[in-house]
């Protein structure tokens, strides 16, 4: 298995610099898989700074430095003394919410961007779970309830876990550390059964903030009926104020965590991966021999994958990039969404000649593919693959979608495969939970799956793995072989044959700003419903447009043989507007027809919606 490593930086004082502070030189214990290794960005005349594949930049290495000297003057994890006090400052914990996770800035040293994942802020939060698990599971006092911790590949990920682990503790419950894990991992962990890998756990908590950048983290938490939703994390985040609150009045002090137990829980979940892949081609031991297979783990958690997956079930491996974990992400940006990480994976197809390329996002619960010719399997593609084999498995099951998949999606989905296609909201989380609601209610439904890469499948507990995801396509793969009916990928590319793709799709986001005099006292999520509300009575006068007859999310309207929709963000004081069209031409006359609705709303800022109307 080769792995592309990270730029080298020859530079005496970073070399130093990186020394002094464990943050950048931490290795991890042969429970977290490989060498805790990163690269270090270039240094240019007192600044750390991005690659070209990189949006940030570090601005000032001697604040940078002086962030870290001080938080570990003031801060210390499990094993050190518990002498030292950090002083504490008041938290808004609700602002730390991002739907189903928390997530916040663990490092400091990015200008604007203070950090609000303290360790103790960290720890009440993990002790906030414990308290709502203990309610949730109500065991009697004969039994202690165990929680499973594991992180991605993140430079703070070591601080955080120490805190967490003292945090569940400090509650009276067990702790299993997995280390470096994938985010399915840790959900897998609350159903293993077996006592001596100390499963199944009653909780599970992963340390990750998927692709974000470097300087952040955050959380998400499982128990055996899956991720928790919003209420559950709002719930939490309440207990762990109340705990502050504590720390405030009574002082905060770092002591170590006596019960805490480490396993190796990913070899257990990348075991069950291969034999999910010998069980599909007909227990045969090495379905996949002869396939050369790369996989770009993004410097994540995903680089197992390779070693652990591929090379057991006989794939070639060589040119596998990036699979080392590196949580500065010197190379791109671990997200298959993501234009230069596509890229990256596509040309390492390419340049390897091989039949499938693989990529994971930071934690692994997203994914995406690439045909040996350098066709992306991403988004509606994705989408439509995996409909096409769940829809052979399942006929005519409900297949459930975010909001902005493709018109042509639908047809693929109904017209060609026989299927349902359940176009609903954004948000991983809200698919899920739709697609259980559904089978609740008797319609059956065995895939929930975002254009984002979240894909989740009824067999697998509903549980968005992005491992699993590649897995069904190996499966494919395999199962074609020993059957006698294709090799390579153009087995998966057949399968996405017919599906109509739009000459034109942009995503344009008009920000809301929050300042302005035109909201009048009221929330960006209010001002941006009137906008929808404006927009949505607008378009019923208009004859050349038509509103969607079903729609959960925003306005979509039809019109000049494409369609677009206007919604509201999830978490930000944004409208994303998703337009796509047979031509650029078509496009512009439906981001035409937004700018004129919208175009009273002046804390709306349309500037990039009117550059792409420009003739």
């Amino acid at each position: 298995m080769a792995a592309s490593s990270g730029k080298v930086v020859q530079n005496v004082f970073i070399a130093q610099f990186y020394q002094q502070n464990r943050q950048f030189g931490t290795q991890y214990q042969r429970d977290s898989c490989v060498p805790y290794m990163r690269a270090l960005p270039p240094f240019h005349g007192g600044k750390l700074a991005w690659t070209s594949n990189s949006s940030m930049q570090m601005r000032n290495l001697l604040k940078y430095q002086n962030g870290f000297v001080n938080r570990r003057t003031f801060y210390c994890n499990a094993a050190s003394s518990a002498t030292a006090i950090p002083s504490l400052d008041k938290v808004d914990f609700l602002k730390l919410q991002n739907g189903s996770d928390i997530r916040g800035v663990a490092v400091s040293g990015v200008e604007g961007e203070p950090v609000s994942l303290t360790e103790p802020v960290t720890e009440a939060i993990a002790a906030g779970f414990a308290a709502w698990l203990l309610d949730k599971k109500k065991v009697d006092a004969s039994r202690k309830l165990r929680v499973s911790i594991g992180h991605d590949s993140r430079i703070s990920a070591q601080k955080l876990q120490d805190a967490v682990s003292r945090g569940i503790a400090s509650a009276g419950l067990d702790v299993v550390q997995y280390g470096l894990a994938s985010t399915p991992a840790m959900f897998n962990s609350t159903l293993t059964e077996d006592e001596a890998i100390l499963c199944p756990a009653d909780g599970a908590i992963m340390i990750t903030a998927s692709h974000l950048p470097y300087n952040r983290n955050g959380f998400k938490f499982f128990t055996n009926d899956g991720g928790l939703g919003k209420n559950d994390i709002k719930d939490i985040l309440e207990r762990a104020a109340s705990i502050y609150s504590n720390f405030l009045a009574k002082g905060y002090s770092v002591k170590a965590s006596e019960s805490v137990k480490k396993i190796d829980y990913m070899a257990v979940y990348t075991s069950d991966l291969v034999k999910a892949v010998r069980k599909a081609a007909g227990n045969i031991e090495k379905p996949l021999e002869g396939f050369h297979i790369v996989v770009d783990a993004g410097n994540g958690a995903g680089g197992f994958f390779a070693a652990k997956v591929l090379e057991p079930l006989g794939a070639i491996t060589s040119g596998s990039q990036f699979l080392e974990p590196d949580g500065m992400f010197p190379n791109h940006i671990p997200n298959p969404e993501d234009k230069a990480a596509m890229k990256a994976i596509t040309q390492a197809v390419l340049d390897n000649k091989a039949n499938l390329g693989i990529i994971f996002d930071t934690d692994v619960d997203r994914s995406a593919a690439v045909d040996s010719t350098g066709r992306e399997l991403n988004r509606n593609r994705l989408i439509a693959l995996m409909s096409a084999i769940v829809l052979e498995e399942h006929p005519g099951t409900t297949i459930v979608t975010d909001s902005v998949t493709s018109d042509g999606l639908t047809s693929f989905i109904e017209k060609k495969l026989g299927g349902k296609h359940h176009r609903f909201k954004r948000g991983y989380k809200n698919v899920i939970d739709e697609a259980i609601r559904l089978n609740s209610i008797g319609e059956e439904s065995h895939l929930a799956i975002e254009t984002s890469g979240h894909g989740a499948l009824k067999e697998n507990h509903w549980l968005d793995d992005g491992a699993y995801l590649m897995v069904k396509l190996l499966n494919k793969l395999a199962s074609a072989r020993a059957s006698g009916k294709g090799v390579g990928s153009k087995v998966l590319t057949d399968l996405v044959e017919g599906l109509e793709e739009p000459a034109i799709a942009v995503e344009l986001r008009l920000k809301i700003n929050q300042n302005h005099p035109d909201l009048k006292g009221r929330s960006f999520r209010e001002y941006g419903e009137a906008v929808l509300q404006h927009l949505g009575n607008s378009i019923a006068s208009n004859p050349k447009l038509q509103k969607a007859p079903v729609n959960y999310e925003g306005v979509r309207v039809s019109g000049f043989g494409g369609w677009f929709l206007l919604r509201l963000s999830l978490h930000d004081p944004v409208l994303p507007l998703n337009i796509e069209a047979p031509s650029h031409e078509d496009a512009v006359k439906l981001g035409l027809e937004v700018a004129a609705a919208v175009k009273e709303f002046q804390a709306l800022d349309t500037s990039a919606l009117d550059k792409f109307v420009q003739p």
